[in-house]
């Protein structure tokens, strides 16, 4: 679930789950961090994904000892606490996890006792077990995975036997394999990869046989190629890429020629340039940027010559292109992972201060009330309802699109909602089942 700016909010609905959340921006209120339960172990180098039900599913990682682990747990928002959930079928470290179309989590790649990893496995939030699928043809850790428009995955460069990597590879749901599909120009590990408006994916930085790499490049999945396009003014890894809402690819700190780095840099992809922008307030690398539902985003812990683990965190205007502080962590922390969760608040989960870390904590902006799409029924014409709570008497347009990075002006507007009943609001969206994924944007008014 990602929100906009503004009085208004977007979510997904997969069609296979229904498991939906709706949040609308309401007055900022003072930001704080709040400890929650802690993991069962310590653990970094693990993953974080926020599933259909709202839930956080953690795997793997490696623990005190350095020992790898298969473990996975889940947070439940609700409650506040972790429970365990069926390990890998793998122990691994520094892989990635994505969330599938169908409400299933692919791991691939990593790290364990055995080396680099090429294996692949499914989670199935239903069963709450794992499944082996196909396997890379090259193991890998410290890649990407990007999960495209068309339902691929698309998982570009890292580190192997054969050392930095240049190969691509897309992952197929409906075939459980993988094909070879067009490589990097430059091979690098610890880059970035930002999937764009215009569906191709933008690839950033990263360490090389040349060393840090300020490079860029575009990978188009119609053509299956990489292209050059504007270079960062700062090479860097480590670092950090958001997608605005603007359409922007916001770039912040990581670890260049001169050590720890706070620059920031725009990626317009109109112009296909990078352009700096407003430096962060401390130097920082291995940090977590996430774009919070008033379209501001928040940049917490990482390392720098001063500490560990930071527990700083700062926020980013993209309409002033500024930082500020916010609130500090409760924890220093780098490698962590941070999730946005549906309410809107931020989850930071392990990583490493001075030693292994176990602990959670949320971020609460104090910008966000949650309210959840309920009661989906799928009407006799093949359209489905939802219900949502809201103010009494207020007034909500509810609009929709396939992909929620599309400007407004490609939003469909579904129309005003009524009020079945004070604070309750109903709507009905005809053509739901035309897709595998739709997302809905409340607007009020």
């Amino acid at each position: 679930m990602k929100t906009h700016s503004g009085n208004f909010a977007t979510t997904a609905l997969g069609l296979a789950a229904l498991a939906v959340n709706l949040s609308v921006t309401q007055p900022a209120n003072a930001a704080f961090w709040i400890t929650g339960s802690p993991l069962l172990p310590t653990r970094f180098g693990h993953t974080a994904t926020l599933l259909p039900n709202g839930k956080v599913l953690v795997a793997g990682g490696m623990t005190t000892g350095y020992i790898y682990l298969s473990s996975a747990e889940l947070y439940d928002p609700a409650t506040g606490t972790w429970s365990n959930t069926s390990p890998m079928t793998t122990n691994r470290y520094s892989h990635t996890a994505t969330l599938l179309r169908n409400g299933k989590v692919l791991v691939a790649g990593g790290n364990s006792d055995n080396g680099y990893l090429s294996s692949a496995e499914l989670y199935d939030p239903v069963t709450g077990t794992w499944t082996n699928t196909g396997a890379l043809a090259i193991g890998r850790e410290y890649h990407t995975a990007t999960l495209l428009t068309n339902g691929q995955v698309l998982v570009m460069g890292g580190a192997g036997y054969d050392g930095y990597l240049s190969s691509a590879e897309l992952y197929d749901p409906a075939t459980g394999t993988w094909t070879n599909t067009g490589a990097l120009i430059t091979a690098r590990d610890v880059h970035t990869a930002t999937l764009l408006p215009n569906g191709k994916v933008l690839v950033m930085g990263g360490a090389g046989y040349d060393g840090y790499l300020s490079s860029a490049e575009l990978y188009d999945p119609a053509a299956g190629t990489n292209m050059s396009t504007g270079a960062l003014n700062d090479a860097r890894s480590y670092q950090t890429a958001t997608l605005l809402f603007n359409g922007k690819v916001l770039t912040a700190g990581g670890y260049g020629d001169n050590g720890y780095l706070s620059s920031a840099e725009l990626y317009d992809p109109a112009a296909g340039t990078n352009t700096p922008t407003g430096a962060l307030n401390s130097t920082r690398s291995d940090h977590t940027a996430t774009l919070l539902p008033n379209g501001q985003v928040l940049v917490m812990g990482g390392y720098n010559d001063t500490n560990d683990g930071l527990a700083s965190a700062e926020l980013y205007d993209p309409a002033t292109g500024t930082w500020t502080t916010t609130s500090t962590m409760n924890t220093g922390r780098g490698d962590q992972t941070a999730t946005l969760l549906a309410s809107g608040k931020v989850l930071a989960v392990g990583g490493w201060d001075d030693n292994y870390d176990s602990s959670a904590e949320s971020y609460d902006s104090g910008t966000v009330t949650a309210n959840t799409l309920i009661n989906p029924a799928k009407l006799p014409n093949g359209a489905f309802q939802f219900a949502f709570t809201g103010n009494p008497n207020g007034t909500n347009t509810v609009l929709t699109v396939t992909n929620p990075i599309l400007p407004m002006v490609n939003w469909f507007v579904l129309g005003v909602v009524a009020e079945f009943s004070p604070g309750l609001f109903l709507f009905t969206d005809p053509q739901a089942t035309n897709g595998g994924q739709r997302f809905f944007r409340i607007r009020s008014p």
